[in-house]
């Protein structure tokens, strides 16, 4: 797919169909999110692929927002290996897991897989459920699957401010 249509048709997927994802399509997403740029190179992302059951009833418990996907990926930074800006206050985690993130999703979108950006859930809970080390911080959560029949875009998905609203040159 045309990196204009990947970024363009891709909508956040709140109905799952229960057909799995096939491995080489999971491996080329989490691929994606491995090339990810990171400061400093450090490369602190932590991602766990939730698909047993068990993992997902944890994930259930955290958010309503699974959708019945079969595949969440629980996306995290080690906040003992991160880029300290100058200044002191703050560090690249969040920002590096964010990337790798986006270009995860966006590597589903390309490989025809669903996806839906979860920050419905309280993150520190979530660690402790699944049993995450203490150093690992929660960023998001990545629900991928096949669209169920009738799934969609929400109705207000094409709504964009304009440019000239967003963006002004200095």
């Amino acid at each position: 797919m045309e990196f204009k249509d990947v970024v363009t048709k891709r909508y956040s997927c709140k109905k799952y169909s229960d057909r799995q994802i096939e491995a080489e399509k999971l491996n080329a997403i989490l691929e994606a999110g491995r090339v990810a740029p990171t400061a400093k190179n450090l490369q602190e992302q932590r991602i766990y692929v939730a698909q047993s059951k068990e993992a997902l009833a944890k994930v259930d418990e955290a958010t309503p927002c699974r959708y019945g996907a079969p595949v969440v990926l629980v996306v995290a930074y080690d906040k003992n290996n991160v880029f300290t800006y100058p200044g002191g206050c703050y560090d690249s985690g969040a920002e590096d897991s964010t990337i790798v993130a986006t270009q995860m999703m966006l590597a589903a979108a390309d490989e025809g897989i669903d996806s839906c950006w979860l920050n419905f859930f309280d993150p520190d809970k979530l660690a402790r459920d699944l049993n995450l080390p203490e150093n690992e911080v929660i960023i998001m959560l990545l629900d991928l699957g096949y669209a169920a029949e009738g799934a969609g875009p929400l109705p207000d998905h094409g709504n964009r401010k304009e440019l000239s609203e967003t963006v002004s040159y200095i």
